[in-house]
């Protein structure tokens, strides 16, 4: 399905009957990824996805894709839809911009789930890794993607899940060289969000990788005292839907039945 933004096309699909349930893609992903889920919650639940500003169907918006772009493109499309409130989950990025809407729209959310995600702003090191990233991205964008997929697994699990990470490289690649830069722009430029998150009232749920090269247990630790939040750390990296995907699926679906 389509719905006209801004003047730009935005792809999404909605699938389903009950409580809504909102799921927004990570970076280099689109809709595609949450397949095994939708396929899990479609028969008791109302399922919307959407393909994120410059990633899958969706028309890039503009040089700058900020978190606040990517919410306001959501809050347009859930109020055509006409829905009043909904679970939201996140992958990475995804995790960002459903914190983003929650800022500017706290009484639309039953529940929340960063996947892979947290509140925090980039580190020093983090905003200087994407500007080289961006650099890269623009003399060799199809080798840069290829490895960026990749290291997002655990290294002990790439040679199991190969054949998962040459699917994703393809739709990866679906993501145009103006939507990488745009949106890895935007991503430097996000705040620290975890006083949205601790104001938030309602069921909050992290779930992390052991081994994640992007995110960092230590500082999930100091999220614990934070009200109404679990955090749920399983094996492998940064792509818990693939690496664990068994329990994955356990701990999203426990989450709903409690929101």
């Amino acid at each position: 399905m389509t719905t006209t933004y801004k003047n730009i096309t935005v792809s999404y699909n909605d699938i389903g009957q009950g409580d809504t349930i909102v799921l927004i893609h990570g970076f280099l992903e689109n809709s595609t990824m949450w397949n095994a889920l939708v396929d899990t919650l479609k028969y008791t639940n109302r399922i919307i996805t959407v393909d994120l500003l410059g990633h899958g169907q969706t028309d890039c918006l503009g040089y700058i894709h900020t978190m606040e772009d990517n919410a306001d493109m959501i809050h347009a499309l859930i109020t055509q839809l006409n829905i009043k409130n909904f679970t939201v989950i996140g992958h990475s990025l995804g995790g960002y911009v459903a914190l983003a809407f929650a800022e500017k729209h706290p009484e639309y959310i039953n529940g929340l789930c960063l996947m892979n995600s947290t509140p925090f702003a980039d580190s020093l090191l983090r905003y200087d890794t994407r500007t080289r990233a961006i650099k890269a991205a623009k003399r060799n964008y199809e080798s840069l993607v290829s490895m960026s997929i990749s290291n997002l697994f655990y290294e002990k699990n790439r040679e199991l899940f190969s054949e998962d990470i040459e699917a994703l490289k393809t739709e990866a690649l679906k993501t145009p060289l103006q939507g990488y830069i745009a949106t890895q722009e935007g991503m430097k430029l996000r705040k620290d969000r975890t006083e949205v998150l601790k104001q938030l009232n309602c069921k909050k749920l992290i779930i992390a990788g052991k081994n994640d090269p992007i995110l960092s247990l230590e500082n999930l630790e100091s999220l614990k005292p934070i009200n109404l939040l679990n955090i749920s750390i399983l094996e492998g990296g940064h792509m818990s839907y693939i690496e664990n995907e068994s329990d994955f699926l356990q701990e999203i679906v426990h989450f709903i039945e409690k929101t």
